[in-house]
């Protein structure tokens, strides 16, 4: 079993930053990736960045202002979302891939507004 607890979510004034931590925990023993998605009010589920191995890959709407990061010993992947703007505004989720299966995190909010 694989637990995924996201942090760092909340209130934020537009142009202003936040950071999201997703630590993973459980019986771990492959990751083939561990990515950010984001759902907001009425829309479908997005992909915002992802990590594998050496590869990132970020949505386009976000491209230059978010960064996703990992620290590999703490099973632990970073969002930074600088330059916030209330689109951004959304339920982020965690979720992390292994050869075998796919896990989510509970989701955290983000509001973006002044």
């Amino acid at each position: 079993q694989v637990q995924l607890v996201e942090s760092g979510g909340g209130l934020v004034q537009p142009g202003g930053s936040v950071r999201l931590s997703c630590a993973a925990s459980g019986s771990i023993f492959m990751i083939n990736a561990m990515a950010w998605y984001r759902q907001a009010p009425g829309k479908e589920r997005e992909l915002v960045a992802l990590i594998s191995g050496g590869s990132i890959k970020y949505a386009d709407s976000v491209k230059g202002r978010f960064t996703i990061s990992r620290d590999s010993a703490k099973n632990t992947v970073y969002l930074q979302m600088n330059s916030l703007k209330p689109d951004d505004t959304a339920v982020y989720y965690c979720k992390l891939t292994t050869p075998w299966d796919a896990y989510w995190g509970q989701g955290t909010q983000v509001t973006v507004s002044s």
